[in-house]
């Protein structure tokens, strides 16, 4: 992953500017460091905050832990981020407004939330069916789909570019 390290001034102090690469360098940390299957993080999660089909924030949630074909949800003509994740692991948590801000600042970025967890499970649910079709092993799980609808990236790839314009 690349971390600019020229803090620029924009519409305001180079502090802001700084605070913003501080915040995100440690999203990217804790999503590069992920929830491994390890993870046994049993808290009550909250309530989900978009509906199996979309959100008015324009990202949609797919899958509940259910197998699932990407391709069928691939957003045609668009960059789709697919992001593997449970609302019990704390860096997918941290990373999700990220990602929501992306998708609203860029036209041709479309991000897709793929939830691991059946529901009525508590902890992050590495057993369920998308879990085990996607032979997950840590989470948030990045996969790219191009404007081609074809898979362009997947895993740390996928992670390293979806940082670098979450940088830009």
């Amino acid at each position: 992953m690349r971390i600019n390290t020229v803090v620029r001034k924009r519409n305001g102090s180079a502090r802001w500017a700084a605070l913003a690469l501080v915040a995100i360098s440690v999203a990217a940390l804790l999503v590069l460091s992920g929830c491994p299957e390890t993870a046994t993080e049993t808290e009550t999660a909250p309530a989900p905050t978009s509906s199996g089909g979309g959100s008015s924030d324009g990202v949609a949630t797919i899958s509940r832990g259910e197998r699932v074909d990407l391709a069928d949800h691939a957003i045609a003509g668009k960059i789709t981020i697919f992001d593997f994740y449970s609302d019990y692991c704390p860096p997918c948590k941290a990373i999700s407004p990220k990602l929501e801000e992306l998708a609203a600042r860029r036209d041709d970025i479309a991000v897709v939330k793929v939830d691991i967890n059946r529901p009525g499970e508590r902890g992050i649910d590495w057993r369920s069916p998308v879990a085990q079709q996607y032979s997950l092993q840590s989470i948030p799980h990045f996969i790219i789909y191009g404007t081609n609808g074809r898979v362009m990236d997947e895993g740390r790839a996928a992670s390293q570019k979806v940082f670098g314009w979450l940088d830009d």
